[in-house]
């Protein structure tokens, strides 16, 4: 538009300046001020130039923001530098700006019920019975229609291990993975915390080997009465068997999918096995023969007279461990105790295993050291007892890498 009024001035200018020529050539002369008039049509004809020049440049940039605000697809990528009409594909703002989308794991929709109450979980044992007790407690509080608080783990108890939940599992995950069963919760409302901290919960230990029976007509009264309770021990306190099929599927989920170990454990154990693979074939075992187990059990097979009183006054020691009086022998018939070294030296002969194969003790101090590992050392030369930390990395990789 600005360069047909430009065209169109010219051929003005030319016109008017013929005609002045002729003009002066009839009158031999230019008349007097034709100069000054001939100067502000000029000077006319440039502001009309830039007035039209100023209203095609808004009149254009209002077209642009117009389709920015309306049209959903060009308006970001004007303003973000993706290609567009105004941006060539090839641009290289468009391939700083562009960042891969990431999918998201969709979680499972929440369910909706209404709480019953709270419950806090300490749990004891080792990791393998913290890990079962915690599946227990999920079951529970599911089929209850409660909150479970993120469990906390055993610091006082053979181990003393001081982690933390988040320390050894994915916390985030769990309770996402779990939202479509159970509320869970990582600490108490605000309201209910400063209960807890000033130690006026109501705290029990449940029957050990209860079906979920027992858990709704004793357990959920006491639930709603208190609005918190706080199981003080977790482990063996749900039965294994006679229970709903629901409840044994939720148990398996929660084990097998919901307690995802860290990152940082994972990435330990690959490490630890690649390590271990460099010297050739390996075999762990994991001898429970730790003086707390047998302790325990009451399983005193090849141990000295003085070995088995020191394992009945620390069962005595424990008053959690309801079973004192304890026939070693029956036990043993039953099939109720761990092998010793000496059986498992037996068994891995009779399953053809070689000898000169490198094998881990992952577990703690063998009860009766040297003189009850030398059956199993004599058959087997090439046997490494692994320290607590190694023990407790060997053990993480017998869950989560099997293979």
């Amino acid at each position: 538009m600005g360069r047909g009024a430009y065209w169109i001035q010219r051929m003005c200018r030319f016109e008017r300046a013929t005609r002045s020529e002729c003009r002066g050539e009839r009158h031999h002369g230019l008349k007097p001020g034709g100069e000054g008039k001939a100067e502000k049509l000029k000077s006319r004809s440039r502001l009309k130039l830039w007035m039209i020049r100023t209203m095609t440049t808004v009149l254009l940039w209002t077209c642009v923001l117009q389709l920015t605000a309306l049209g959903g697809t060009w308006g970001p990528r004007v303003l973000k530098g993706w290609p567009s009409c105004f941006t060539p594909s090839f641009s290289p703002l468009s391939l700083k700006r562009v960042t891969p989308v990431v999918e998201k794991i969709a979680l499972p929709p929440k369910r909706i019920y209404r709480n019953n109450g709270y419950v806090m979980v300490s749990c004891n044992g080792g990791l393998n019975q913290m890990r079962g007790a915690i599946c227990d407690m999920v079951a529970i509080a599911r089929y209850l229609n409660v909150t479970l608080i993120v469990p906390e783990l055993d610091k006082s108890s053979f181990w003393a291990d001081p982690s933390e939940f988040q320390d050894i599992f994915d916390v985030d995950h769990f309770i996402a993975s779990l939202r479509d069963e159970v509320r869970i919760l990582k600490e108490l409302p605000p309201r209910l915390k400063r209960r807890a901290e000033l130690g006026t919960v109501y705290s029990m230990p449940p029957v050990s080997w209860s079906d979920i029976s027992y858990y709704q007509n004793q357990i959920l009264p006491l639930i709603k009465k208190h609005k918190i309770v706080h199981f003080n021990r977790t482990d063996a306190r749900l039965a294994n068997n006679g229970l709903p099929l629901e409840i044994q599927k939720l148990r398996c989920r929660v084990n097998y999918a919901a307690l995802r170990f860290t990152s940082e454990i994972e990435e330990l154990g690959r490490r630890v096995i690649r390590i271990l693979h460099q010297n050739g074939p390996f075999l762990v075992l994991h001898l429970r023969y730790e003086m707390d187990m047998l302790a325990f059990s009451g399983c005193t097979h090849g141990c000295t007279i003085e070995e088995a009183e020191e394992l009945t006054r620390m069962r005595y020691a424990y008053p959690w461990w309801k079973e004192k009086v304890i026939n070693s022998e029956l036990k043993r018939k039953d099939g109720l105790c761990p092998l010793t070294p000496e059986e498992t030296a037996l068994i891995l002969r009779a399953l053809d295993i070689d000898r000169n194969i490198q094998v881990y003790i992952a577990a703690g101090e063998i009860y009766g050291g040297k003189r009850r590992m030398a059956a199993l050392s004599d058959a087997y030369p090439n046997v490494v007892s692994v320290n607590c930390s190694f023990y407790s990395a060997i053990y993480l990789l017998v869950l989560i890498l099997p293979d």
